[in-house]
């Protein structure tokens, strides 16, 4: 029986990480973290039964914990909640499903603790990757990537040799908005970018998908879990999402991982990596798959990943003003509170305006994450 814990279990990666639960009888959930969706942790904790749950907000958690009086589970909330579900003492992986740079300090303590980590939250990374890549390392565990993409350069690499490869070609959808030149993106509103193609996320990715500036985030965090220069990754636009990433070696060969556009895949390999094991859903059909094609991706209409490449080429807290500010635009955004183009321009407005600390300490990171809301404020 392999024992997980997840943090953020309501959202689009936890509740398919339960699916796979709820199909691997030797699977079992010892505590689950959420935002403030309390119906849903609900009822996830009545099916899956969790000795630990965390809400974040204090008097959500005291009402789930008057709803669960008849339950034998504790719940905890804040941060000191989110630390103690991430090292919780029974679990042997992690799940980071968490959306923002609020999970940085519960995966620090996962690791320190001994846990592995499948790790969907790509801030942590992007910000913290000098951090957390040589902790996890000296604590001997590994890091598990979730996302799409990295998953599929992680199993493209499992078997060729890692010191032989040359360079990660690192796929995008290309988003709703594809072959769009900035004048047409003038007008675009929210439910406009919120209708991508092939996948189904959360609302913030999707947004962040339709700018390219995820792909600029997935950019610096291929650079921490495959220990690569910016310069070795190149981004395609596969339109058709059926490449989800490839790796080429040093004597040219290219090793992709192809699918279908199903999350449920990387998720189930991070928990039981190495062992592949049924899954099931659609599979590709060869007999009536026309076409894949390929494009160069536009970074002078979706610029913010360019910005994303210059952050990860100069490091230090640049990518941090890069996160911070793009999640604040975002929320913006989906709150009507400014348009869509706008995103990029505060976004470059932000860096521009940040001195760059070499090496940041968490608490360094933090700091710059709120200073950079507090431009934002002040600005817009």
């Amino acid at each position: 029986m392999k024992k997980i814990a997840i943090l953020g279990s309501t959202g689009s990666i936890g509740t398919q990480t339960l699916e796979i639960v709820r199909t691997n009888k030797d699977l079992e959930v010892t505590a689950l973290a959420a935002g403030n969706n309390i119906d849903l942790l609900e009822r996830q904790i009545r099916e899956f039964r969790p000795r630990l749950a965390a809400v974040w907000k204090e008097e959500r958690a005291a009402e789930l914990k008057s709803r669960l009086a008849d339950m034998d589970v504790r719940v905890v909330s804040g941060m000191d909640g989110l630390l103690e579900v991430a090292a919780v003492p029974e679990s042997e992986i992690l799940v980071t499903a968490i959306v923002g740079m609020i999970g940085i300090r519960p995966t620090i303590e996962a690791i320190r603790a001994g846990k592995d980590i499948a790790l969907a939250n790509k801030e942590t990374l992007v910000t913290a990757g000098h951090i957390i890549m040589p902790l996890a390392k000296e604590c001997g565990v590994s890091i598990l990537p979730v996302d799409s993409e990295h998953s599929a350069i992680f199993q493209s690499l499992q078997g060729g040799q890692r010191k032989a490869l040359h360079k990660i070609l690192l796929t995008a959808s290309g988003g709703p908005f594809r072959g769009k030149k900035r004048e047409e993106l003038e007008h675009i509103q929210v439910e406009d970018a919120l209708k991508h193609p092939n996948w189904e996320m959360g609302r913030k990715i999707t947004i962040d998908s339709s700018t390219m500036v995820n792909k600029g985030l997935e950019v610096i965090e291929a650079k921490w879990l495959f220990g690569v220069t910016v310069d070795q990754i190149q981004v395609v636009v596969q339109p058709q999402s059926i490449i989800h990433s490839m790796v080429e070696y040093e004597d040219g060969a290219v090793i992709a991982q192809l699918g279908t556009p199903d999350m449920k895949l990387p998720i189930q390999y991070a928990l039981y990596y190495p062992e592949r094991r049924y899954l099931p859903g659609e599979r590709l059909d060869f007999g009536t798959l026309t076409q894949i094609t390929f494009e160069k991706p536009d970074m002078e209409t979706f610029y913010g990943l360019k910005l994303a490449f210059e952050a990860g080429r100069r490091g230090g807290s640049l990518p941090t003003v890069l996160n911070a500010a793009n999640e604040r635009a975002v929320a913006m955004f989906l709150n009507r509170k400014i348009r869509y183009l706008e995103i990029p321009e505060i976004i470059q407005a932000c860096m521009e305006n940040h001195k760059n600390i070499p090496d940041p300490t968490v608490e360094e990171i933090l700091k710059t994450e709120k200073e950079t809301y507090e431009f934002i404020k002040n600005r817009w």
